[in-house]
């Protein structure tokens, strides 16, 4: 979860609207369609409710996929949305994240009850903020308590005047600083993108190495991710890729592609095929030893704000586990940033999975919020219960 359009509203999910399958008689039991077909309807619904391009892809658990498409990459042109085109990684990149720092914990080299002021002493001080009494395992599940803080921009206006802005890790951190704690480290739960920079500052403080860097060399090459890349402070994006929009209102419809992310340590650029083979690699075993993934799927209730966007969800160590309407759980991180919005999520064993980018975010209302997360999640719902005998 990211801010819309940095800071997004945290609203309730209203439960979706299936696509009504035909029948063939009186009698007749609802033809249910095929993944594919399903993946496409549901891909034509999300562009029906206004966003500009729509792709998705979907693995089965023989590893055939499904890619649909729908709507345009640019407003201006009208040219069609690439089926594997680059976006932005957004809050997805905290899975990245909290896979190194369990990496380096399997490798002795940190302890997940390491205090942040034992890892950057003197960096947690002030406003009642106590560096001695948060741990990493606190930073990693939002329960740390640090406040957040970032820029953000939400309008017009304020995107062009700020998109270019670099801001260095320290500076994010002490703008958090100046604020009291939400709560007691360890006495609550509140999602904080701060607590993910410090992380990154702790990476390349055992390592001696920028956290990109880290997360390319243990985690991008080991699994041949070579269309996941790094941006760090440049404003582009690689190609292909649809254009980023950002819906402020009524007839402003904003070109947000441009802009530098506020947390440029890990801005990365992915595509859905990629976002696939990441989220099955690490549920399917590949990334983690067998103790730091169970470390990594111990979940804790988010507070009562975040689950009403996230119905039955729970947060783990850089990883979201939420139930699934045929049974089950699957595991995700969505991502949101300059004008992507991408949802995702694979099965507990790592075999099915599926990814949906969208090239515009409607954050001018809630209704439209929730709208395109609602038509989102339903997606991901469907396409994880793709074969099951409960799957509507």
């Amino acid at each position: 979860m990211t801010p819309t359009p940095r800071k997004r509203l945290v609203l309730v999910l209203v439960a979706a609207g299936l696509l009504a399958a035909g029948v063939t008689g009186a009698d007749a039991r609802p033809m249910r369609p095929s993944p594919a077909e399903r993946l496409r309807q549901d891909v034509e619904a999300i562009h029906a409710l206004g966003v500009s391009g729509v792709q998705a892809r979907a693995v089965a658990p023989d590893g055939r996929e499904s890619v649909a498409t729908s709507g345009t990459a640019d407003l201006r042109t009208g040219r069609p949305v690439p089926p594997d085109g680059s976006f932005r990684m957004a809050s997805t990149a905290k899975t990245l994240v909290a896979t190194v720092v369990l990496q380096l914990a399997a490798d002795g080299r940190l302890s997940l009850d390491d205090t942040v002021e034992s890892l950057l002493p003197g960096v947690v001080r002030g406003s009642g903020n106590d560096g001695r009494r948060i741990t990493v395992r606190q930073l990693l599940r939002h329960t740390a308590g640090i406040h957040d803080d970032l820029p953000g921009y939400t309008t017009p206006e304020e995107y062009r005047q700020q998109r270019h802005d670099v801001h260095r890790p320290e500076e994010l951190i002490a703008r958090a600083m100046t604020h009291a704690p939400d709560f007691p480290p360890g006495e609550g739960w509140q999602y904080s993108n701060t607590g993910y920079v410090l992380l990154g500052s702790i990476v390349r403080q055992v390592t001696g190495h920028p956290v990109h860097q880290e997360i390319e060399e243990r985690v991008l090459r080991p699994l041949g991710l070579d269309r996941t890349r790094w941006t760090g402070v440049s404003p582009a994006l690689p190609r292909p890729h649809a254009r980023g929009y950002q819906h402020f209102g009524p007839g402003s419809t904003v070109d947000v592609t441009d802009q530098i992310p506020v947390d440029h340590e890990t801005a990365f650029a992915t595509t859905t095929r990629d976002e696939n083979r990441f989220l099955r690699a690490l549920l399917g075993g590949r990334l983690l030893p067998a103790r730091q993934l169970a470390e990594m799927k111990r979940t804790v209730p988010v507070n009562e704000e975040v689950g009403q966007l996230w119905p039955g969800g729970r947060y783990g160590l850089g990883l979201v586990e939420r139930p699934l309407s045929c049974g089950g759980t699957y595991w995700s991180h969505e991502g949101g940033d300059g004008g992507y919005i991408t949802l995702n999520g694979v099965t507990e064993d790592g075999r099915r999975s599926v990814v949906v980018s969208m090239s515009e975010a409607r954050g001018d209302s809630p209704a439209h919020i929730l709208e395109q997360e609602n038509a989102a999640g339903a997606l991901v719902d469907h396409a994880l219960c793709a074969g099951s005998h409960r799957a509507r």
